[in-house]
C-alpha cells in the first residue's frame, strides 16, 4: 500500500489540492483547499483510493455510511471493496440528518463512516448522530484527507490516508483578505450563518 506521501502526490497530480483564498463552511478562511472530487473523477483512481481505505479497516463492518455530497463516491467504493451495503443520510428541514430512500440502519448494526475531507468534523458529527439515532454501533471514521486539528471526531480517531496541516483564519485575521483578495466558496455545504 502507498504511504501518505504517495497519496498526497496523487491528490496534487489530480488537481485536488488548490491554492488561493477559500471560504470554508465554518466561516473561516484558508489559502489551501482540498477538493477530493478531482481525485475521484476517474473511476480507476477512485477504485484505488477506495481499496486502500477498505484495506485499512481492520474490523468486520455491516455497512459503510457517508454524508453527502463529497464523500458519496469514496464511501461507495469502500463499501464495494468490502462487499457490504452503502447508505447515506440527507438533510432534514431542521438542518439535521436522517436516512431516507428506503435505507434502514438496523439496531446494533456495525457502521464505519467514510469521508472525503474532514476539517472541523461538524458534518461527520451530524452523520454520527443520525447513525446513533438508529441504534447502530459506530466502529470508526475514515477519510481520504484529515485536515482537522484534533484528528478525531466526537472522540473517535480519524483513520486517514493523508493528514494535512492547513491553517485557517477568522476573516478579520486572514492574510489574503488583508491583501484585498475575495474568497471563493468551493464546497457543497452552506457557510455558517448562511440560511441556505
Amino acid at each position: 500500500m502507498a504511504d501518505s506521501r504517495d497519496w498526497l502526490a496523487l491528490l496534487k497530480a489530480s488537481g485536488a489540492v488548490l491554492e488561493g483564498h477559500f471560504l470554508l463552511s465554518s466561516g473561516r478562511h484558508s489559502e489551501r483547499y482540498v477538493q477530493c472530487a478531482r481525485a475521484l473523477e476517474l473511476p480507476e483512481r477512485a477504485a484505488r483510493i477506495g481499496e486502500a481505505m477498505a484495506n485499512a479497516i481492520r474490523r468486520r463492518v455491516d455497512r459503510i455510511v457517508s454524508p453527502p455530497l463529497g464523500a458519496l463516491i469514496i464511501g461507495y467504493e469502500v463499501a464495494r471493496c468490502l462487499g457490504v451495503p452503502f447508505a447515506f443520510p440527507e438533510r432534514e428541514r431542521d438542518g439535521g440528518y436522517a436516512f431516507r430512500r428506503g435505507f434502514e440502519i438496523g439496531q446494533g448494526e456495525r457502521i464505519y463512516v467514510v469521508e472525503d475531507v474532514i476539517t472541523t468534523g461538524r458534518t461527520t458529527s451530524e452523520a454520527l448522530t443520525a447513525i446513533r439515532d438508529c441504534g447502530a454501533e459506530i466502529l470508526g471514521v475514515g477519510a481520504i484527507v484529515d485536515r482537522s486539528e484534533a484528528h478525531d471526531v466526537a472522540g473517535i480517531a480519524i483513520d486517514a490516508l493523508v493528514r494535512m496541516t492547513i491553517p485557517t483564519y477568522a476573516p478579520a485575521t486572514c492574510p489574503a483578505c488583508r491583501r484585498g483578495s475575495v474568497p471563493e466558496k468551493p464546497g457543497s455545504r452552506a457557510t455558517e450563518g448562511d440560511p441556505r
